[in-house]
């Protein structure tokens, strides 16, 4: 019996079908059906129910999913701890980003990965949309908390990188609408919102200490640079990443608001399934990644970092 083929059993459970199997691993149809078909004349039962394109597990198939993922588990942790650290790794990365201002400093990484690996290919996905890492078949994300919190199922997060954020308007808006001089001043302005790809609106903004601010107002984004452009359009007040707005503060083209105020820090997340075995090549890019963003369990500020700042 060969584990890849019980791996690749794994997959159709996730995907659940062969179809979206098939499109997850770039494997045609008939090939996953033969050699589910395989496996399941090895073990002479049925894993599968089967109606229409729709698979469900029967009893066998359920136990020997939950059995195996522990197998699975322990097996590539076992190739993980004899295989030469500096060994090259080779297989198939599928890897989240979200849409954020150091995008480009985590494809750097993964470039610099990559170099190091030549067998290896990968595919990035950039989205904001909290997709389901088992059923979309990912290996890692890099998302903020907000994103990932509406994931239904377990997950390992380890903070990558840290966003100060700060609330920004045009000199034109402050001018017309008046500058608020303390933070609570912000519920007689607008602000601009923004909504994640589930629908939750942005419409508490987290402060520093655990505190949130309440805002509303009339035009709602999904996109950081188009509140970037909002600002500078005069539409509101954004709350957006230093990172993202720096460049225009200093040119005086928008107007930091509330320097008294403690800012928040946002943070991103290296996150990847804690129930699903994690192969050698994830392994080894999380723990290059860790390496290059934090330093004792923390993300460096790569503020002054040369890598340009994505939107």
């Amino acid at each position: 019996m060969k584990t890849e083929d019980i791996a690749l059993f794994h997959r159709i459970v996730e995907a659940g079908s062969l179809v979206d199997a098939a499109g997850l691993l770039y494997l045609p149809k008939s090939t996953i059906s033969r050699r589910l078909q395989g496996l399941e004349d090895e073990l002479g039962v049925k894993l599968f129910h089967r109606q229409n394109r729709a698979m469900t597990l029967t009893t066998a198939g359920s136990h020997f999913y939950n059995k195996t993922l522990s197998l699975l588990a322990s097996l590539e942790l076992t190739i993980t701890e004899i295989t030469d650290k500096d060994a090259e790794v080779s297989g198939h990365l599928r890897i989240l980003i979200f849409p954020l201002p150091n995008l480009m400093l985590i494809a750097h990484g993964i470039y610099q990965f990559m170099d190091l690996n030549p067998k290896l290919t990968v595919e990035l996905i950039v989205t904001a949309e909290p997709l389901d890492m088992i059923r979309h078949n990912i290996d890692i994300a890099f998302m903020v908390e907000e994103a990932f919190n509406n994931i239904d199922i377990d997950m390992v997060a380890r903070p990558v990188i840290s966003e100060i954020l700060h609330f920004v308007a045009s000199p034109e808006y402050l001018y017309k609408a008046g500058t608020p001089r303390v933070i609570s001043e912000m519920s007689q302005h607008n602000s601009i919102m923004y909504r994640f790809p589930n629908g939750q609106v942005f419409n508490e903004l987290p402060l520093g200490h655990n505190e949130f601010l309440p805002v509303s107002g009339n035009i709602c984004l999904n996109s950081i640079q188009l509140a970037l452009e909002s600002a500078l359009a005069s539409r509101g007040i954004a709350y957006i990443p230093e990172r993202l707005c720096a460049d225009e503060v200093k040119q005086g083209t928008l107007v930091r608001l509330f320097t008294d105020v403690e800012p928040y820090e946002g943070k991103c997340y290296l996150v990847y399934p804690s129930r699903r075995f994690v192969s050698l090549a994830s392994q080894r890019l999380i723990d290059h990644m860790l390496s290059l963003l934090t330093e004792d369990g923390q993300p460096i500020d790569h503020k002054d970092s040369e890598v340009r700042a994505w939107y």
